[in-house]
């Protein structure tokens, strides 16, 4: 297959215009339209499917080709990457996909590490929810992940991480027992849960099961953040990773449930790769510092005043 055509068919693809594919290529539009025409001929299938205006979709063959195009060129930036890193190059990319906890209070000490010991690398973490980290493994837009929930497809490399405790939380004044608390009692409260595909939502669901706590969202929230607010405001029930309530147990805006029987509450988290994707250099110095020391978590700090703007090395999207 000619990598040149692949490479005219993804830029088409992602942007959604051969008109935008040629300007992030530097050649003209018709180039491109030929290319992707000599690539179907010589695939013998129909990639897009142009309709009667100037919009298009990728077929079936498309959206599959697309697919692996976006594994066979990061396996290319893969082999530059080693590459340069063999003749002493101290340059190349890292983009790590975390869901929310992880991103907040796990990863940071890591990505200052990782920084401190390769300048010349600029990091870039995108965060999301358990499903959606897997998604972008997947597609080959992320080098690894760190994710919450649980990971089951043969695709993924699964290693466990770090083990992460949850606490039953209600507000201050709440009527419920202060020391301990039955399942029974429990599952007659109205509870607030992550989304589906968190995996918060994934621990909490699991863990109440096994302790025969009926934990029904009575609402849902995208971030836990807002659910320990939402409960210390007086509306409900629910269980955080401990991490994310520390600050608020200590401050007591929020109160701790214990489970009859001390039951102890945690999750594993996860550092997931794609197994048919060798790790370039970088995301490799990664994996050994995360697999090595393991400061923990750090709790976020207190709002505080906006400073004045500064460059920094690490660069985080949503």
């Amino acid at each position: 297959m000619n990598l040149h055509l692949l490479r005219l068919f993804v830029a088409v693809a992602e942007s959604g215009s051969f008109s935008r594919a040629a300007e992030s290529l530097w050649i003209s539009q018709p180039a491109v339209s030929k290319g992707i025409r000599e690539l179907e001929h010589q695939l013998d299938l129909t990639l897009i499917e142009r309709g009667t205006g100037k919009g298009f979709r990728l077929s079936e063959a498309g959206a599959s080709l697309l697919t692996h195009a976006r594994g066979i060129f990061a396996m290319e930036r893969a082999a530059l990457d080693d590459v340069r890193a063999r003749v002493g190059v101290q340059r190349g990319s890292l983009t790590i996909g975390a869901s929310t906890t992880v991103a907040s209070y796990w990863l940071p000490p890591y990505v200052a590490a990782f920084c401190a010991a390769y300048p010349a690398v600029v990091p870039r973490v995108t965060v999301g929810n358990t499903q959606w980290v897997c998604e972008q493994l997947l597609e080959c837009r992320i080098d690894m992940a760190l994710v919450e929930g649980r990971v089951d497809d043969e695709r993924i490399e699964v290693n466990e991480w770090q083990a992460d405790p949850l606490t039953l939380v209600v507000a201050p004044d709440s009527a419920l027992p202060r020391r301990t608390v039955s399942a029974e009692l429990l599952g007659r409260q109205n509870w607030i849960l992550r989304e589906a595909g968190s995996g918060t939502r994934q621990a909490t669901e699991a863990l109440c099961a096994a302790h025969g706590i009926a934990a029904l969202p009575w609402m849902e929230m995208a971030s836990n953040e807002a659910i320990a607010r939402t409960v210390a405001s007086g509306v409900g029930i629910s269980m955080l990773p401990r991490v994310v309530v520390a600050d608020m147990l200590a401050l007591g805006t929020l109160r701790e449930l214990k489970l009859a029987g001390d039951a102890r509450l945690s999750r594993p988290l996860y550092r997931l790769a794609l197994k048919s994707r060798p790790l370039a250099p970088a995301a490799l110095k990664m994996a050994e510092l995360l697999d090595a020391a393991k400061p923990g978590p750090r709790p976020a700090p207190a709002p505080a005043p906006a400073p004045a703007p500064q460059r920094t090395r690490a660069r985080v999207s949503k």
